[in-house]
């Protein structure tokens, strides 16, 4: 499933986000869901990393939590690193644990319709098959050659 979303829609979903659950962290650095969970968190958003393999550990400074039911307070995004098939219960979870959620958003390679016209049905934007880092970067100017801001400057070809 490809949807598209406007540039504007997607600016606006990051600059009224502050904390990000995000489900399905992995502790290995070389993992997407690490680096991804850990550049947001240096842009200032709270990360909230969800593994219930890791739970009680610590990632980022935060504790892992098991699952959505163990977050205290709310949160303004559940960014999901799992498979397609996964997300419905997350999702169904998300909605009746945060009264104020505004985004469910859904990694590169992971789409639900169902899930995400239940989520649009309550009012929250959806997000799917992105990256937030990715679009942070390439929204906001950060995005460098092969996609990472290495902040070298080099004059090699």
């Amino acid at each position: 499933m490809n949807e598209t979303y406007s540039d504007e829609f997607l600016k606006t979903i990051l600059r009224r986000t502050k904390r990000i659950a995000v489900v399905g962290v992995s502790m290995n650095p070389v993992r997407p869901s690490y680096y991804v969970a850990r550049y947001l968190g240096l842009k200032g958003f709270e990360v909230v990393p969800v593994n219930p393999v890791h739970a009680g550990e610590r990632l980022f400074g935060q504790r892992v939590h098991a699952g959505l039911d163990e977050i205290e307070g709310g949160v303004d995004m559940v960014d999901i690193f799992r498979r397609s098939e996964h997300v419905p219960p997350i999702v169904d979870e998300a909605l009746e644990r945060f009264a104020d959620l505004k985004t469910i958003w859904m990694q590169i390679g992971v789409s639900n319709a169902e899930a995400a016209e239940r989520t649009r049905a309550r009012g929250v934007d959806v997000v799917m098959n992105r990256c937030p880092k990715i679009e942070y970067q390439r929204l906001f100017g950060e995005l460098r050659m092969g996609g990472f801001a290495t902040g070298v400057i080099s004059s090699k070809l």
